[in-house]
């Protein structure tokens, strides 16, 4: 779904500055600031989090030609991958803990059928590898996709301090989640206390252009995140779009901006909410040719933190999201 792209970016911002204990005033207008930029559009710029700038700096930090390369991420993926997959991702798709290498996955959209997925497989996989890791205390309680997977790491020997700092970056946005994002969406934290959340490290390697113009590969396709939202920090390259909440197939730029943080609804959100909150499609296309460039891609480096309920939790529709003329949608779900 290629769809149309437009070159100016739309996208809310969110200033979380003043929301301290989100008991105040101006808490409260945050969070309806914030509450109405997931209902029209799904994404949403956040600025003055409480996340140290200086932890995002560690893992994009500034170098020559002001491009931003993920430290830790990108000395990662230019390990020799016999290293890399000292790591290697399980064969079930749903641990997402690991390593995964260029073109061993392939996003799509709402598709289960197994012959339409072998055949998506084999057109333009997803030109891109990638490393996730989850809680560092994984829960033993089993769930509809079974126990929560413990973390795969490569020997410390290989890339002294990684696992550390991966550790502490996921506890990060844990905090942030749990302090103010759920808080100015009046989500119950309750839902979320074991943090069965995933931090994924994303390199999209540099290409021809032709490549990516002609159809043989792709970064990664038009989807909707399967979470209750997703934080997600990004480098310089930009290549993210997000589907026009006002006209459907058009895509606008969510270009970087440093110091902010991209959220989106996920489609478990937009469940639980009833539809409320919307769950917006996005992509990551390869940048356009500039004059003068050499025809090659740049890399790109990317790090989503994906936001999942503890798997055991009954999903009901949220209080305010419906009433007797607007009827639930859906049933009541187990969160796995």
């Amino acid at each position: 779904m290629p769809g149309t792209l437009l070159t100016d970016s739309t996208l809310p911002t969110i200033d979380f500055a003043n929301f301290g204990d989100g008991t105040s005033e101006e808490a409260l207008e945050i969070g309806q600031k914030f509450f109405a930029a997931c209902r029209d559009v799904g994404f949403a710029y956040l600025i003055n989090t409480g996340i140290p700038q200086e932890k995002v700096d560690e893992m994009f930090t500034w170098c020559e030609k002001t491009h931003w390369v993920a430290s830790y991420s990108s000395r990662f993926f230019k390990l020799p991958l016999e290293v890399k997959m000292k790591a290697p991702h399980p064969p079930e798709g749903w641990k997402h803990r690991g390593y995964s290498g260029i073109g061993v996955e392939q996003v799509s959209q709402m598709v289960f059928d197994p012959t339409e997925l072998a055949a998506i497989r084999t057109k333009s996989p997803d030109f891109k590898e990638s490393f996730d890791i989850g809680t560092s205390s994984p829960s033993p309680s089993p769930s509809s996709s079974g126990t929560i997977p413990e973390n795969i790491w490569i020997p410390d020997s290989d890339l002294p301090g990684f696992k550390a700092y991966c550790t502490e970056f996921y506890n990060v946005c844990k905090s942030f989640e749990m302090l103010k994002l759920l808080p100015a969406l009046a989500i119950g934290l309750e839902y979320h206390s074991k943090g069965e959340n995933q931090l994924r490290l994303l390199h999209y390697p540099e290409a021809e252009a032709e490549v990516f113009e002609s159809g043989k590969k792709g970064r990664i396709g038009a989807h909707t995140d399967f979470s209750t939202g997703t934080l997600l920090f990004q480098d310089d390259c930009g290549g993210l779009v997000v589907e026009s909440p006002h006209q459907p197939g058009v895509f606008i730029p969510a270009p970087p901006v440093h110091g902010a943080i991209v959220f989106k609804i996920g489609d478990f959100l937009m469940r639980w909410s009833n539809d409320t909150l919307k769950s917006t499609l996005y992509r990551v296309r390869a940048p356009p040719r500039k004059d003068g460039d050499s025809g090659i891609t740049r890399e790109r480096f990317s790090i989503p933190y994906f936001i999942s309920a503890n798997k055991e939790m009954i999903i009901d529709c949220l209080p305010g999201c419906f009433g007797p003329d607007r009827p639930k949608k859906y049933e009541p779900i187990g969160a796995g």
